[in-house]
This record gives C-alpha cells, structure tokens and sequence, in this order.
C-alpha cells in the first residue's frame, strides 16, 4: 500500500486483520541492550520528537513509540528530503518498537506520517557522526558488497521487466482492449510488487504507481494501477474513462515507471545491507496490511498475485543476505532455520491457490483458508523483523 512521497514543495475486512497488523509491527532481539543505546523517538498525532538528534555511524537503533491515536511511520531522510534511508511503518497506537537502520556519516533528516499518508510531520535535522572504526571482517565485506551487487542487479532486472510489461499493458488498455488488459494486469504488477520498498525511497512514484482510492487525499488526482483497475472491473454505478483520459492514465503510468526506471538505472544508483534486510520485512508488512485483508485489489481481486509477489521479493532478499547471517553466531544460525522453514511453508500454502499462470481470484478463500495464510505471514515475519539487528550489529 503506498504513501504520499511529498515532502516540502518537491514533493475482510476479516476477522484477526487487525491484531495481525499489531503483530508484525516487529521488535529486535536483545532487548535491553538495544534500548539502552536506542535513539528515543517518541510519535503523537501531530509531532514526533527525535532525542537525541545524532549518533555516530553504523547501525543505529531507533525505539519508536506511538503515543497517538491512529497508525504511524517513522522515516530517516536523506539530505535532499526526498530519498528515504529508511522508514518503519505500521507503528500502530500505544505500540514501542524498535527499528534498525544502517547509516554513513552525514546529514539527514527525521519525521513522521500519521495514517502514512499525506504531508509528513516534525520535519527535523538528524546528524550522523563518524563512526568508531569498522568492525567487519575483511571476508564479511566481500560478502556484503557481494549481497549488495547481487540484489542491486535483481531490483534492476524487475524493474526492466516492469517497464516493458507496462508499456504492454498500457496499450491494451488505451486501446479499450479490456480482455486483454485484465489478464495482463495481475502479472504485469508482480514486477513491482517484488520491489516495491526500493520504489518507495523514490520521493512520489509510489503514490503515482500504487495509491488505492481508499488513501486519496482530498482534491487529489488519482491516476496509477488502481484507477486503471477500476475502469477495468468497474463497479455497479462507475462510468469507466472515455478514450481520452484512458489515453491521458495510460501515458502517465509509463511515464511514472519510466521515472523509476531511470533512478534504479542511474549510475549512482545503489542501496546497502539493511536496505535489503527491511525491505524484506516492509514487504511481509505489506501483505498483512493489504493483501491478507484483500483490500489491495479491491476490483480485480488479484491479491494473491500480488502476496506472492511480495513473499518473493522477501525471499530472494532474505536469500543475498543468507550467508551473511550464517555467520553471526548461534543467533544468525537458529534465524536462518527458522526463516527457510517458514518460506517454505508459506510457499506451499500459496501453490494451493495457483490456477493456469495465476492464481484464484482472492473471493474464492474461505474464512479458514485466509486465517491459514494469515498466521503463516505471522509466523515468517517474526524472524524477517529481526534480520537487520542480527546483520548489522
């Protein structure tokens, strides 16, 4: 589910959902020790507070706690306010997580998004010292910068695949191909659903590419995947687009992957190890917030293309970083069982529902099957909340 990405002027429904959600907000191992160094992070309704604004580099803790009445994300920005270093979403009320992201030295930035929608909140300055040395092995770095090349490689061939199935699609759809564009549209999103945490550090392409209706704002145009399904699937009382704004959604939904496209394939273009660690955990967030809820495709009811799109995202992420958590110790090891245990498991529960190249339309799950699903996402996320903390620190 995507978030508004604008920052300054640049910028069912069944029953068990909402304790999931409680759930997989995710906590870090060795407690006390984490919240004895943690950055305090304190979010309300209209503020959050960061103390003490700075830390030296390397892993850095951040126990967040939402004082306020509704959901929250907690974000740490790059110095140009638009890149996100890293983000913890879903923070739900009265609930005190911790979350680990890695940091170089520098400059960045810290707020917080109520609803995680919208403008973001306590825009403030977060310094980040030099650290007290590296205490990597020279075989660990290797295999970090390996894991790193590896998954950068994986985000870029996705997103190449994205881009060409989108222009297909988009042509489909223009072209009032509306068969055409319905068996498209499900496979064609899976490319993004795999990567989806890599797309959200990108300023607004998230929003512009995934916002439901259900998240517009106010005098906002809603344009991406989601109004297109709704042409598509069109509900009792919905008059679908004329040729003319098919034409005008269409380009545009190019255009916003073109743009993704184009920053994944920058030169510069790279992300580091707890990028690709979280990423796998915001991506089983996703699933318990949208797709076990079936609110993510709420025309179409192709959710379960997009859960499985999403748990192999976070397999194959969880995968360039394996060997790595091997070495950490007892802990590393017991993590890595654990976590090829459940991958397999949920995997096997979704080969289930597979049907042709696809899967069933997510109306046919019955009350069981979906509670099935929804406690195997429980059970995988469990450990996937506590990768980063295991690698970093």
């Amino acid at each position: 589910m995507p978030r508004l990405r604008h920052l300054g002027t640049s910028t069912g429904l069944l029953a068990g959902a909402a304790a999931l959600a409680l759930a997989l907000t995710g906590c870090v191992p060795n407690k006390a020790t984490a919240e004895a160094e943690a950055i305090q992070v304190t979010l309300t309704d209209s503020s959050c507070t960061v103390k003490p604004a700075t830390a030296p580099a390397g892993p850095i803790t951040f126990q967040v706690t939402n004082s306020g009445s509704d959901v929250n994300e907690f974000e740490v920005l790059a110095q140009d306010k638009l890149r996100i270093a890293g983000e913890k979403e879903n923070i739900g009320p009265g609930t005190t997580v911790n979350y680990v992201v890695q940091l170089a030295e520098g400059g960045y930035f810290t707020a917080c998004r109520k609803g995680m929608v919208g403008i973001p909140t306590s825009l403030a300055k977060f310094s980040v010292t030099k650290g007290s040395g590296d205490t990597e092995t020279a075989s660990e770095s290797k295999q970090v910068a390996q894991a790193v090349t590896n998954y950068v490689s994986y985000v870029k061939d996705q997103t190449g695949q994205l881009l060409t199935a989108t222009k297909t699609f988009a042509a489909a759809y223009e072209a009032g191909e509306d068969a055409t564009a319905r068996a498209q549209y499900p496979a064609a999103r899976t490319f993004y659903e795999r990567i989806e945490p890599t797309a959200e550090q990108f300023g607004d392409i998230d929003p512009a590419l995934d916002l439901r209706e259900v998240d517009l704002e106010k005098g906002q145009t809603w344009i991406g995947w989601h109004r297109i399904e709704k042409d598509l699937w069109a509900p009792a009382g919905f008059t679908p687009s004329d040729s003319a704004a098919r034409k005008q959604l269409a380009d545009q939904l190019v255009a916003d992957t073109q743009r993704l496209y184009d920053l994944v394939y920058a030169t510069d273009f790279t992300l580091t190890l707890d990028q690709i660690s979280n990423g796998a955990s915001g991506l089983m967030e996703e699933v318990s917030r949208t797709k076990i809820t079936g609110e993510e495709e709420t025309f179409s009811h192709t959710d379960l293309w997009d859960f499985k799109a999403n748990v192999e995202g976070a397999e194959v992420a969880y995968g360039n970083v394996r060997a790595i958590l091997l070495q950490k110790g007892s802990t590393g090891t017991s993590t890595a069982k654990k976590l090829d245990s459940e991958f397999a498991t949920i995997d096997k529960l979704l080969a289930q529902y597979a049907s042709g190249d696809g899967y069933v339309s997510y109306t046919e799950l019955t009350t069981a099957q979906v509670k099935e699903l929804s406690h195997s996402v429980n059970a995988l996320s469990e450990p996937l909340s506590q990768l980063t903390s295991i690698l970093v620190k």
